[in-house]
């Protein structure tokens, strides 16, 4: 189900940095400190501001695994689009494309993971197959068919 998936997946990153934050960035920081004068040691600097965005990006992805925790997904709706549901559009002039509504961190464009935030995202929100929608977006106004629609349900 897409809960254990994300949850899966931000435990994984999680585990993946905090991998980072107790054993890699300690001996980057040690090794910087032998450089000697810290107040001009761009290693040192570095490895500390990368210690800092690791921490946060931690806290982050604990903080959003608890949220998607508390989700209850047997509240989305069956039969139109939310979050987690994929679903196939044609884009007036520009063929067939297919998106699946994420979480605004999970969102990576190229991969069809749209957020359910962004604007193609709250346009798709509550659509059924067969429904047309327009979109303003950065870019210029788009529009787009719902061609097939798989909510989280669907599997």
């Amino acid at each position: 189900m897409v809960k254990e998936r994300l949850l899966k997946r931000f435990n994984d990153e999680i585990q993946k940095l905090e991998r980072e934050l107790k054993h890699e960035l300690p001996k980057e920081i040690q090794r910087a400190r032998e450089l000697g004068d810290l107040s001009e040691n761009a290693e040192y600097q570095a490895a500390k501001e990368r210690q800092r965005l690791v921490q946060a990006r931690v806290s982050m992805l604990q903080q959003r695994a608890s949220q998607i925790s508390l989700m209850k997904l047997d509240k989305l709706p069956r039969d139109r689009a939310a979050f987690g549901s994929t679903l196939e559009l044609r884009e007036s002039g520009k063929g067939t494309v297919t998106y699946q509504l994420v979480m605004p961190e999970d969102a990576k464009p190229d991969k069809g993971w749209i957020s359910t935030s962004s604007p193609i995202g709250r346009g798709l929100v509550g659509k059924v197959a067969g429904d047309e929608i327009t979109v303003t977006t950065p870019g210029g106004t788009r529009t787009f068919e719902v061609l097939k629609l798989r909510t989280v349900h669907d599997g």
